[in-house]
């Protein structure tokens, strides 16, 4: 929870030097249904489609923030309520986290909060795709959470390992990849050169497992509010 607690930390430091936390602002969140989240894309094998993930949405003084999580359910609140409640679980940690990206959008310029739809994942993924190529060159990639157009469009020209939790995907080829399972974590961080990394691993606190000495790029909304905070290097082109 090392991560996690640091962000919380500075977050809440920040709140209190922006005089915020006492204001009578309230945050509310709520889980987006698969469409609110994603539109209509062509594709039909995202996780949220599936129902395995869902989409938490914080409002804060019409500003949004996201974070996906696999829990359901809404809360309202000041910050003080926010900042107070025990990081344990996962419906905390997204209300949280959700609540970070909306707060930083309002206050801090934090951009890209609100997840693309439609076919913009695809346009997203090729543009990852071209900017590896430039940044990191042939290499290596492991893919922690599986996010279908970013496994295709690297698939075809990098080696790449996919990890991801689901077990109806574990041990299926998926997208042209493999999909292992958390077991594999290690090993497929041991060997890759550069991770790709799902934002959703802040929410549900198992990002300190790939906070190594390999670089990694964090993908999504999630991580939107963050990132900034931890220098994290994060590539989510087409969300708002």
């Amino acid at each position: 929870m090392q991560a996690l607690a640091n962000i919380h930390d500075q977050a809440l430091s920040h709140w209190k030097e922006q005089k915020i936390l006492h204001e009578k602002i309230v945050v509310s969140a709520k889980p987006l249904t698969a469409e609110e989240a994603i539109g209509k894309p062509d594709d039909l094998d995202y996780p949220i489609q599936q129902g395995k993930e869902h989409l938490m949405e914080a409002t804060f003084n019409g500003y949004k923030g996201q974070a996906f999580t696999g829990s359901r359910g809404t809360f309202s609140g000041t910050l003080t309520d926010i900042a107070a409640l025990p990081l344990t679980d996962d419906f905390n940690r997204a209300i949280f986290v959700a609540t970070l990206n909306a707060v930083g959008c309002a206050y801090d310029n934090t951009t890209n909060t609100i997840h693309c739809k439609d076919n913009e994942p695809k346009e997203c993924a090729k543009q990852l795709r071209k900017y590896i190529q430039k940044k990191y060159g042939k290499c290596r990639i492991t893919i922690i959470g599986f996010q279908p157009m970013m496994t295709e469009a690297l698939q075809s020209d990098f080696e790449v390992r996919l990890v991801d939790l689901d077990p109806n995907n574990i041990g299926q080829v998926k997208r042209g990849v493999m999909v292992e399972g958390k077991e594999s974590t290690n090993e497929a961080i041991a060997w890759a050169d550069l991770l790709l990394v799902t934002g959703t691993t802040l929410a549900n606190n198992s990002i300190d497992l790939f906070l190594t000495d390999k670089p990694v790029i964090f993908y999504g909304t999630t991580i939107a509010g963050a990132a900034p905070y931890m220098n994290w290097e994060r590539f989510c082109p087409m969300s708002k």
